[in-house]
């Protein structure tokens, strides 16, 4: 048999002998005898460090759109990982994050949460995968459980079939089996799915990262944009719970958050922890509700600013059950807000001691030093041009509670609504 071959003598085509001069030539599919090999992606880092040089790391990150997860994305396309960003629906939503990192690190896939495949192929190529998907009202598509519950567990099972070595997951501060109640009688069933959510990534990989974090707030969040909106207020009046005297919050600034989730990626010992994110300090809703619209410039005086009783305006339940049941508009317009967000409102944060941000690094921000410039967008008077500084408004920032006031206004929220009532009649 005649054949052509290459130095070293490796035939590359084979004729058949007898018929040099018929056309039939046979291939040989040595290719085919080649085993794949696994890659060692830390063997390929590239550059000194940046959005220009690879670290290593590939990244897929669920909910890259989202609030939180813009901020992690810019964090990731800096310290030079490769990302990769699941997405549904419309992919123009997405482009924004293309300039997050260098030519060739930002990389999407279409995926949908029900789909299995679909999640195996993001995930195929990736050391470390942060799932931030969240939703806060139920849609027909969508309820709670499917986000909080059989999403993520889809997501750890996937993640742990194909290798992966590290997983992130958001929770809730208050996420419980019975989550504390305040007028739904069988309390938030977000908190209640969120917690499910834990157990099932838990049971699904072992190893994940869960953070728990309070209200996140920072411009385009949830935050202040449900506090500010006009499905919570009724004109100048803000209704809380009990009016927020004894509902204690502890918000914490997105940069906090995220960098608590950039540590936990390379720190050995986030490895199946939980970690509480939450602020530095405690407030009465009371008190923050108030420096919030002082701060935006909607004071009692110039703009008959008041704090009412929620259980006394139904105008308030009814625009929250319009605002849930929408079929459009539910992030952007509505900004999630349904009743049980008014829920999760109107009960307080609560530590259950375990790790929080500090353990992991994190400098926490206070909101005396962060949340001026957050609300500097909605500020009421920003387009004055004010030429003498003691023209500028003084704005008391809302005190941090002690522990002896926390367990003060704990026993006094036990008796309910007659804490309302004057304090003759009691």
């Amino acid at each position: 048999m005649a054949g052509l071959t290459v130095r070293g003598g490796l035939p590359i085509l084979k004729l058949p002998s007898g018929s040099l001069g018929a056309a039939a030539i046979a291939a040989q599919p040595y290719s085919s005898e080649v085993k794949p090999r696994s890659i060692n992606l830390a063997a390929m880092k590239r550059g000194k460090g940046g959005r220009s040089s690879f670290s290593g790391d590939v990244v897929t990150v669920f909910g890259g759109s989202g609030f939180i997860g813009r901020d992690v994305a810019n964090r990731l396309g800096k310290n030079g990982s490769q990302i990769i960003f699941p997405y549904r629906g419309d992919h123009y939503k997405m482009m924004r994050l293309k300039v997050v990192g260098d030519l060739g690190q930002v990389l999407f896939c279409p995926f949908e949460l029900q789909d299995e495949d679909s999640i195996r192929r993001a995930v195929a190529r990736s050391n470390i995968v942060i799932n931030l998907i969240g939703r806060g009202i139920e849609t027909k598509n969508f309820s709670y459980e499917d986000v909080n519950v059989t999403g993520p567990a889809k997501i750890a099972k996937i993640c742990r079939e194909m290798g992966v070595k590290r997983l992130v997951h958001l929770s809730h501060i208050n996420a419980r089996a019975e989550p504390k109640t305040a007028f739904m009688k069988e309390g938030s069933k977000f908190l209640k799915t969120k917690y499910e959510g834990e157990l099932a990534v838990r049971s699904e990989f072992p190893d994940a990262t869960i953070f728990r974090p309070a209200d996140v707030y920072g411009q385009m969040d949830q935050f202040i944009n449900q506090i500010f909106s006009k499905l919570l207020r009724n004109g100048s009046k803000v209704p809380l719970f009990m009016k927020g005297q004894y509902t204690v919050k502890q918000p914490v600034f997105h940069s906090d958050l995220v960098t608590g989730i950039m540590n936990s990626l390379y720190d050995p010992e986030a490895v199946g922890q939980t970690y509480e994110a939450v602020g530095p300090d405690r407030f009465a809703m009371n008190d923050l509700i108030r420096y919030m619209f002082e701060q935006s410039g909607r004071n009692k005086e110039e703009w008959q600013f008041e704090i009412t009783e929620l259980m006394l305006e139904p105008r308030t339940f009814a625009k929250a059950f319009f605002g849930g049941v929408m079929p459009w508009g539910g992030n952007r317009t509505w900004n999630q807000f349904n009743i049980d967000t008014l829920e999760r409102m109107s009960i307080s944060d609560e530590s259950e001691g375990l790790p929080n941000l500090t353990d992991l690094g994190v400098k926490l921000s206070r909101v005396v030093d962060k949340m001026p410039w957050e609300l500097e967008p909605i500020n009421n008077y920003k387009y004055l041009i004010i030429e003498d500084p003691a023209e500028v408004p003084k704005i008391d920032p809302p005190t941090p509670l002690g522990f002896v006031e926390e367990r003060h206004m704990i026993a006094q929220r036990e008796r309910g609504l007659i804490n309302l009532l004057p304090a003759g009649i009691v």
